[in-house]
């Protein structure tokens, strides 16, 4: 039975936050951003293992607590200089002696600064993905009007919004096919488009804006909101 794996990638530095410290590392209630990350990854009882990419040059995760994930968590120190680089390192070292993922096994890629991720987002997932030929990705329907800039920052045209989503991740296809795709399409920003560039068509699983990605100050604000809530009503 082909087995679940997930692979996160952090070696970026996350410049657009504005400060010194990688994104991934910034507090969110008492923790790095991506221990939240980590953890809903880490206790989906469906997830053998979750590889964590860093940088080489990396002297920041070693200085945190990572015991709670009672070992299904491994660093990796094989990032490279795009987040496509990051994984397909990780990709080359998972097949190796050491780890044994097979094939067939899915591989779900995460954002690290998607520290918002549900267990219902996996569910979702998993229960679509499962036994689908290709693989997929969560995401959601753009619902606001979408315009296309000018040079100079003036509205080109508007953009008709049917049919557009909004990629989220994880992004979930087998290891054969996710490396495969990531060797031969080299310039791309997620693992959905590589798989596209060879001809397969991923499935969009509708989740929703929970899962954001902490790009800006305010996104992280936002991410505490939601933490704070689910754990209330938890």
């Amino acid at each position: 039975m082909s087995q679940y794996f997930a692979i996160v990638p952090a070696a970026g530095s996350g410049s657009r936050m504005g400060q010194s410290t990688p994104k991934q590392y910034s507090p969110l209630l008492g923790k790095p951003l991506i221990w939240h990350t980590l953890s809903t990854l880490c206790n989906h009882p469906s997830i053998a293992q979750v590889y964590v990419v860093l940088s080489p040059a990396d002297t920041i995760w070693a200085s945190f607590d990572w015991s709670a994930f009672n070992g299904r968590l491994t660093p990796l120190y094989c990032g490279g200089e795009q987040r496509a680089d990051s994984v397909r390192n990780a990709l080359r070292v998972l097949h190796g002696p050491q780890h044994h993922v097979r094939e067939d096994d899915w591989v779900m890629v995460h954002d690290a600064a998607r520290a918002c991720l549900s267990t219902d987002h996996l569910n979702a997932l998993i229960q679509q993905l499962g036994h689908d030929d290709v693989g997929g990705l969560l995401a959601v329907p753009v619902a606001d009007t979408v315009k296309r800039a000018d040079s100079h920052q003036r509205c080109a045209e508007t953009v008709p919004r049917d049919g557009l989503w909004q990629a989220q991740t994880p992004q979930m296809f087998r290891y054969a096919v996710l490396r495969g795709a990531l060797d031969r399409a080299r310039n791309v920003t997620d693992e959905a488009s590589a798989v596209e560039a060879v001809g397969l068509q991923p499935k969009l699983v509708a989740a929703d804006m929970t899962n954001l990605k902490v790009t800006w100050p305010l996104d992280l604000h936002m991410a505490e909101l939601i933490l704070r809530d689910r754990k209330d009503q938890a």
